[in-house]
């Protein structure tokens, strides 16, 4: 049996690992990022997995916002303003000024450290919340499931809808 020491230094091993993990899909997305900026379809395919799943959140209009840079045909920088990470996904943030067009990406990295899928949310304000089982037994029959806001998107205008992802 484990004593108390011993599971808290198993705890600390495993938020380390978690940590160096969320830093390698950061930098991943990161690279993602430039490459699609300087146009490096080589360093692109790479990072991407081929049968990449798209999901699009937002207005109809704003629907191929994400298409121009990632197929090589966008002339301008996607420079996102903030990148964070949460264990395998990762959210990008940032503004098109020239198009008034707020957008979040969530890009999920697997565990080879290429991204398999990215949700676009465009002029939708975004909030990813963790999911998690309660942590007493008297929480649990109040409640079987707690859900914590972890990030909100810092879009200005209050009107745009908003939309939870779950992690």
């Amino acid at each position: 049996m484990l004593d108390d020491q011993h599971i808290l230094l198993i705890l600390a091993e495993s938020k380390a690992c978690l940590g160096q993990l969320e830093e390698r899909n950061k930098r991943v997305v990161r690279d993602l990022y430039k490459a699609l900026t300087s146009k490096d379809t080589q360093t692109l395919y790479g990072l991407v997995a081929q049968d990449l799943e798209w999901w699009f959140h937002g207005p109809p209009c704003h629907r191929h916002h994400l298409v121009p840079w990632l197929t090589g045909s966008s002339s301008k920088a996607l420079v996102p303003d903030l990148i964070v990470g949460f264990s395998s996904v990762v959210v990008a943030e940032g503004y098109d000024e020239a198009n008034l067009v707020w957008w979040v990406h969530a890009w999920t990295v697997n565990e080879d450290g290429v991204v398999t899928q990215v949700r676009e949310y465009v002029n939708t304000a975004l909030t990813v919340t963790r999911l998690g089982v309660a942590t007493s037994s008297s929480q649990a029959l109040q409640n079987t499931f707690k859900c914590q806001s972890i990030w909100k998107s810092t879009l200005s205008d209050e009107s745009v809808p908003g939309l939870i992802l779950a992690i």
